[in-house]
């Protein structure tokens, strides 16, 4: 067991002599001093897990001290000794940080209590600080892995509005990583050490919802049995991520935004107004224009969230970074599962290449993670990979070699225009526009595709 080190303070030789002889038979490492100054060079030469001081010091205050450990050495705990049992001087040291105190004369057994309490005190703080610095370093943008120029420009997006109070608007499909870059621009801002609550605002109903983030008060409805506080007023103070905002109903959407607008709003079934510090983040797989346009989210609020948009791409348009993130999630899940695996096989990683990856970065992890719990070798191959993302390729590869650039881009583009057709109500010139392509253009297209005798058939000629 590591050895935990205790600095003494007293300006009483017989005294300092006496608690350091006494720590070290308990098994600690003792230095003492006699001054404030002393101390303070002692904290600055090495870490001390607990400090003892005597309140009052031939060139200073005691809780002098306690200050400095309170700004410079927060993982020190402090237990203040007092002379002839003065309560006030006690009290104050106790109000200011230091974790217990002493009276003079100071009696071994109390003494050993006091710091075997104090040890457990500083090993949990430490253990928090472990914790938050894991936290750090798994959100960290250093941890989200791309190559790709997309992210690079959204990663320094993320460093210059992190530590700013705008509202942010994260879009693109789900599994793109939506809530870990979220959680990243929470550990990157000066509220990192305040909460941060994610809510699914498609997980549940509406009165669920609503009762989730506002809370509510005992009796609001059916089932209501006590106060309950909302997500709202929990991360008072920190990050709230709104995943799935397009989902919120339009009774929601105007408390959402009277939220955004004025940070108040009241518990279901209260009047009373409780006003809030948080930053909102937001997330939609949802294109939100299109939404507004169909009378599904409301226009002002839509403008009142679009402060900063960022828009993630799906991994299909990130081919770079499937071999970078499969290498990633193999190191992670041999980990967590104590699996060895040397790599991937150059073979099961052009399956990964070539595959689309409708389920975007989460999916690339599922399908690692498979792989290193079902793998029989020491190299993840194509017979660890699922049938999805390995059947259908060995056909498509034939058919690259018996068919011309020209057949094999035709039915993708016949595809593309029918769709387009489709979603115009087959209107030539609002179809041609959207392509990007004149009128004339499409037409041909048409005719060379059988298109126009679709249409015909349809009677939309």
């Amino acid at each position: 067991m590591e050895e935990k080190s205790i600095l003494v303070v007293d300006d009483d030789r017989i005294i300092l002599d006496s608690l350091c002889e006494f720590l070290s038979l308990e098994g600690f490492q003792a230095i003492g001093t006699e001054t404030l100054n002393g101390a303070v060079a002692e904290l600055q030469k090495q870490g001390h897990s607990l400090v003892i001081t005597d309140v009052h010091l031939p060139d200073g205050d005691g809780l002098e001290l306690l200050d400095v450990i309170r700004k410079e050495y927060p993982q020190t705990v402090l237990i203040a000794i007092t002379g002839y049992g003065s309560i006030e001087s006690a009290v104050k040291a106790i109000k200011m940080g230091a974790y217990d105190y002493l009276t003079k004369p100071i009696v071994d057994d109390e003494l050993r209590l006091a710091v075997e309490r104090a040890i457990k005190q500083q090993s949990l703080m430490s253990e928090n600080e472990s914790l938050r610095l894991q936290l750090e370093q798994k959100y960290s943008l250093e941890n989200i892995i791309s190559h790709d120029y997309k992210m690079a420009k959204i990663f320094d997006l993320v460093e210059a509005i992190a530590d700013s109070k705008s509202t942010i608007l994260m879009t693109g499909p789900s599994g793109t990583g939506k809530s870990i870059l979220a959680r990243a621009i929470h550990h990157r801002s000066s509220r990192s050490n305040m909460p941060f609550i994610e809510v699914s605002c498609g997980a549940l109903p509406e009165t669920l919802l609503e009762s989730e983030l506002f809370g509510h008060v005992k009796g609001a409805f059916t089932g209501a049995v006590s106060n309950k506080e909302g997500k709202f007023l929990a991360a008072d103070g920190g990050t709230v991520f709104l995943d799935e905002v397009a989902n919120a109903s339009p009774a929601l959407q105007v408390k959402l935004l009277r939220v955004l607008e004025e940070r108040q709003f009241e518990p279901v079934g209260s009047n009373k107004t409780e006003t809030i510090d948080i930053r909102i983040l937001l997330a939609s797989n949802k294109d939100l224009n299109k939404e507004v346009r169909e009378g599904r989210f409301r226009e002002d609020l839509f403008y009142r969230v679009n402060v900063v948009m960022i828009d993630l791409p799906p991994l299909c348009e990130r081919v770079g970074d499937v071999r970078l993130l499969a290498k990633h999630f193999l190191r992670i899940h041999c980990v967590q599962h104590k699996k060895e695996k040397l790599g991937i096989t150059d073979e099961a990683m052009e399956y990964l290449e070539r595959y689309s990856w409708p389920g975007n970065v989460r999916e690339l992890e599922n399908v690692i993670e498979r792989a290193v719990l079902l793998s029989k070798d020491k190299h993840i191959g194509p017979d660890d990979l699922p049938e999805a993302v390995t059947e259908g390729q060995s056909t498509q590869q034939k058919e690259y070699k018996t068919m011309s650039l020209k057949e094999a881009l035709a039915e993708p583009e016949k595809n593309l225009i029918r769709q387009a057709l489709e979603s115009n109500q087959w209107n030539r010139q609002e179809t041609a526009k959207a392509l990007a392509i004149n009128r004339t253009t499409l037409y041909k297209k048409m005719k060379q595709y059988g298109l126009d005798t679709e249409a015909e058939r349809l009677g939309l000629t």
